[in-house]
């Protein structure tokens, strides 16, 4: 059945048309019936038909989280829905932006989607550059400004993790310049303990004692400083009466090590007295050696665990679609932003690590926690507490990022995920993170962000899919 051009001069969005057109619309278009609960058009699939609603009720819905969540629904002849991109030819993908559904029985007018386009470009030229302008302008205006906040969200990291990065490092060298020093300087006092004539039988011992010392200096208990300035005194007192020179400057290294009056005594039956000092400093040279040795392997494996963080964070020689484990992720992302985050706020993590691994962009979701956590530091300034929890919600996955900051207004809460909005400063933020993590999470994930905040305790909530349904 089609429509004469005089009902169609009866809808709105044809009242202007003149004949002609209005007889092309009557040749190619036709009415088609849906009974209640009936698909229209469906999400994703390729947008083949404008459709105008002639009576009943429609709804449009969108996929969210793997549900169809209803945007809106209407009942007013002459909406429509459908291949509304058409006049953008294949310059984009023709596929529905939403379904529509019939609410009751309905009749709409399908115009098939490419004539749809072709009309609109022919009838319309002026309109239609102006249109063509707007929408690849923002979407390319997006893009720049995406791509800015990315490199300046880099380069922050990068920032963070070279300063991260350079203390072990700056450690590691210090502690290895003065291991050369100190193991130089146990060549020179043994060669002094050997001119000194020993027999093999004591040098023996004297070894014996030296590796009794390095146990000791692994397996060192932590003191308490009162308990440290007390062995300090008691060895300092000893290494003195013993006239053994510089006993206060060695004293701290050999109660580090745990050394006891004990084992000084010890030295005196392996060396005798006469080589008493060389045998103490050679003890403590062993000593200091194996301290700073242990500098050192802190110091690289601090540095091993940054750059692991950091291959973790960015999924380098990854493949961009995995199966992951969110903890490991958030790990990572606090990890790269350590530098960012103040003395004065505590980060509690609260993971439920049953909760099974997920398919998801790895590298993407990262950029989604960066720009929460971000946001949450900013939010409380230098004092606050940053959580982090995981759990499971029903079947799907989900990651909560709260803060005790001062909390969304209830006027701006609405607006938070539109792109380009932000309440910071001008220059200090594009108002586009959290429209990218919507994005990223919604859109490519098929998950869902929600977030509840008041003075105090704000929420973000992020529901992710188990089962792979990211596009």
């Amino acid at each position: 059945m089609k429509l004469s051009p005089a009902e169609l001069k009866t809808l709105f969005l044809f009242e202007s048309l003149d004949e002609a057109k209005l007889d092309l619309i009557s040749e190619h278009g036709k009415v088609v019936s849906y009974p209640a609960d009936a698909a229209i058009v469906v999400e994703g699939e390729p947008a083949t038909c404008f459709v105008v609603l002639l009576s009943g009720m429609i709804a449009m819905t969108r996929r969210v989280r793997g549900e169809e969540i209803e945007v809106t629904r209407s009942a007013q002849r002459g909406v429509y829905g459908g291949a509304t991109q058409a006049y953008l030819g294949n310059r984009v993908d023709q596929n529905y932006t939403g379904s529509v559904r019939a609410v009751t029985d309905v009749e709409v007018y399908e115009i098939p989607g490419d004539m749809f386009g072709k009309w609109m470009v022919e009838w319309f030229p002026m309109a239609m550059h102006l249109l063509e302008g707007l929408f690849f302008g923002m979407r390319n205006n997006q893009m720049i400004v995406n791509e800015r906040e990315r490199l300046l969200a880099l380069g922050s990291l990068s920032a963070g993790l070279t300063h991260e990065l350079n203390n072990p490092a700056a450690a590691a060298v210090r502690a290895t310049s003065v291991l050369r020093e100190r193991i130089a300087k146990m060549r020179r006092k043994l060669a002094m303990i050997a001119d000194g004539r020993l027999d093999g039988s004591r040098l023996h011992d004297l070894v014996e004692l030296q590796e009794e010392a390095v146990k000791r200096a692994a397996n060192a208990p932590k003191l308490s400083p009162l308990a440290v300035t007390d062995a300090e005194d008691a060895i300092g007192d000893w290494l003195l009466d013993h006239d053994v020179p510089g006993g206060w400057d060695i004293a701290p290294t050999l109660v580090a090590g745990d050394v006891d009056t004990d084992l000084l005594e010890r030295i005196i039956a392996a060396v005798g007295m006469e080589n008493l000092a060389n045998g103490v400093h050679w003890v403590t040279y062993t000593i200091d050696s194996e301290l700073l040795m242990g500098e050192i392997d802190d110091a690289v494996s601090r540095i091993s665990g940054l750059v692991s963080a950091a291959k973790q964070y960015s999924q380098l020689d990854r493949a961009p679609h995995q199966t992951v484990d969110v903890h490991e992720l958030l790990d990572a992302t606090l990890t790269m932003l350590q530098a960012k985050i103040p003395s004065g706020v505590k980060v509690v993590k609260e993971y439920d690590r049953s909760v099974p691994a997920i398919p998801a962009y790895a590298a993407e979701l990262n950029q989604v926690w960066t720009n929460m956590i971000d946001n949450a530091i900013g939010a409380m300034g230098e004092q606050g507490t940053l959580t982090i929890r995981t759990g499971r919600e029903e079947d799907q996955v989900y990651v909560e990022i709260a803060d005790t900051g001062v909390g969304i207004p209830p006027d701006v809460r609405p607006r938070i995920f539109e792109p380009f909005f932000t309440t910071k400063p001008v220059g200090e933020g594009t108002g586009l993170g959290l429209d990218i993590s919507y994005r990223i999470v919604v859109k490519k994930h098929h998950g869902d962000i929600r977030v509840d905040s008041r003075p105090g305790d704000t929420r973000f909530h992020v529901v992710l899919p188990t089962t792979s349904s990211v596009t």
